[in-house]
């Protein structure tokens, strides 16, 4: 799995991790790869995640729990994870599973760092 990776770092030092998938699937056949991945930005880059999912159109339900997982990982480290860029066909399955009830989603990646940086100030 191809996962393009950004890291951002405000002025009071606080590192946010962007990871956006760039394969069209996160499927049985990637989701363990991407759950790892967010294993190891969580345990070692920072507690704060941003997962980009433009270029997912397809996402079953081990996609789902490596999310959810990733999610559970950055709560366990008093954390952020917020989502943004949910491809269209990908939506739907959000939705169906109410998934889009649990997590924090965005319409755009600039959204969701404003949103995760005004956090991170608030609370310090």
């Amino acid at each position: 799995m191809n996962i393009d990776q950004k890291t951002y770092t405000n002025l009071d030092g606080n590192t946010v991790i962007v990871l956006k998938p760039t394969d069209h699937r996160l499927d049985i056949t990637t989701a363990w790869q991407f759950r790892l991945k967010l294993q190891e930005c969580i345990s070692k880059l920072s507690r704060h995640v941003v997962v980009n999912l433009e270029q997912v159109n397809f996402i079953d339900s081990s996609g789902l729990t490596s999310l959810v997982a990733g999610m559970r990982d950055a709560d366990k480290a008093k954390g952020s994870f917020l989502i943004c860029n949910i491809h269209p066909e990908a939506k739907l399955v959000f939705e169906v599973t109410m998934m889009d009830t649990v997590f924090e989603i965005f319409e755009t990646e600039a959204e969701a760092l404003e949103r995760l940086f005004l956090n991170l100030v608030k609370n310090e």
